[in-house]
């Protein structure tokens, strides 16, 4: 395989994560649990937290589950790349 190539593959694949980078940040996830409210992007930054004084395990168990379903958005994005990641690593030759 030709190493230029590969450097080629390599930022194509860096171009594309950057792509995924900036639509994960305009991704939101709400939650709400236990009376607390939170947005959170594709990029697990907390947009807005609003809470009714519930107490602070009700506020990280509605975090947890925030970052979690953002995780999943993130992990879906990236599996639109493909085969990418597999070829940079030697498989699907």
């Amino acid at each position: 395989m030709n190493p230029f190539q590969q450097l080629g593959d390599i930022k194509k694949m860096r171009d594309q994560a950057i792509q995924i980078q900036r639509e994960l940040q305009g991704e939101e996830v709400s939650v709400s649990k236990n009376g607390v409210d939170i947005v959170i992007a594709g990029d697990q930054k907390i947009k807005e937290l609003t809470t009714n004084g519930k107490s602070d395990n009700d506020i990280k168990d509605a975090i947890n589950e925030a970052i979690k379903k953002s995780q999943e958005v993130a992990a879906k994005k990236l599996s639109q790349m493909g085969g990418g990641l597999q070829g940079l690593l030697g498989g699907g030759q």
